[in-house]
């Protein structure tokens, strides 16, 4: 049971969210896109993800002088201030099959997953605009149901679902046992599901990411094992400015059997598919994710 007092902060998040899109909305896409850039370069190294990023940057990059770091840090407070800025703008991005804003290579690949009605798990990350991901799944996979993050204010989740609707993500499940409900209900129906498989998870499977145990989401594993659907990756990569490219991969070769050991060899090779794409363009993942043990984040006195 909600309180007033919460109702009105959901309401004052809620005006707060408005003001955001408002403004970078006016902007139109490309300034949006520049304005949220200068904004996050100025005001993430602020803030304490900015911590995070940097141990994560050591973990993956023992030998980086700090000044190395320094400039990765910055070119992803780049790209991720970007995102900020276009993610209001997302239904003007030209999402055609002629567009030369958005290409798609292994299109024919989604189409086939569609003629084939048979069940199958996509997933990604949070590279360069990750919302480039669900809408290309939109735009060649209508019945590909998509998991999301919900907001923890309702008023905003609210705002989010219909923003993504807007640009065609329209079978959208939150993360959680009434989700994973709806994606079971999905796969057995023949039809695809589409998950981000890069952050931490406290109730997953220790896998190697990066050469250290990270605690990551079987969910995708355990799915397609039990309804013997392909695992097939994607990808996002920014290539200047607004311009990106989707990259459809072949399905993952995944060990034969099944039970928690084929089951840690899948959430390997995920964990070694994300972490290949990272290392191809560091600057465009979203490094700010605790994924490795708490002590390691701790800042020294």
């Amino acid at each position: 049971m909600t309180t007033l007092l919460q109702r009105l902060g959901w309401r004052g998040e809620a005006l707060a969210w408005d003001a955001y899109q408002g403004m970078f909305r006016a902007m139109g896409l490309e300034r949006a896109s520049v304005a949220g850039s200068a904004l996050l370069r100025r005001i993430g190294p602020l803030s304490g993800a900015h911590h995070v990023a940097r141990v994560n940057m050591r973990i993956a990059f023992p030998d980086a002088h700090e000044r190395e770091l320094d400039s990765l840090l910055d070119a992803m407070w780049d790209n991720f201030g970007r995102v900020l800025g276009e993610f209001p703008n997302m239904d003007r991005f030209d999402m055609s099959v002629r567009s030369q804003q958005v290409t798609v290579e292994g299109a024919e690949i989604l189409e086939d997953i569609g003629r084939s009605k048979a069940p199958t798990v996509l997933f990604s990350g949070h590279f360069a605009n990750w919302e480039m991901i669900g809408a290309t799944l939109a735009q060649h996979l209508k019945t590909c149901r998509i998991t999301y993050r919900h907001a923890n204010n309702p008023i905003i989740d609210r705002r989010i679902i219909a923003q993504r609707q807007a640009y065609g993500v329209r079978i959208l499940t939150p993360k959680g046992g009434s989700g994973a409900k709806e994606m079971l209900a999905a796969l057995q129906a023949g039809n695809p599901v589409g998950l981000m498989n890069d952050q931490k998870m406290n109730d997953g499977i220790a896998a190697p990411f990066f050469g250290r145990p990270a605690m990551t989401a079987s969910g995708p594993a355990r799915l397609a094992q039990r309804y013997d659907a392909p695992l097939v990756p994607m990808s996002v990569r920014r290539v200047e400015g607004t311009r990106f490219h989707v990259k459809v991969h072949e399905p993952l070769d995944t060990p034969e059997g099944s039970g928690n050991e084929a089951i840690l060899q899948t959430v390997t090779r995920i964990n070694e598919f994300i972490e290949a794409r990272i290392l191809e363009a560091p600057e465009q993942w979203f490094w700010v994710h605790r994924r490795f043990e708490k002590p390691l984040y701790k800042k020294p006195k």
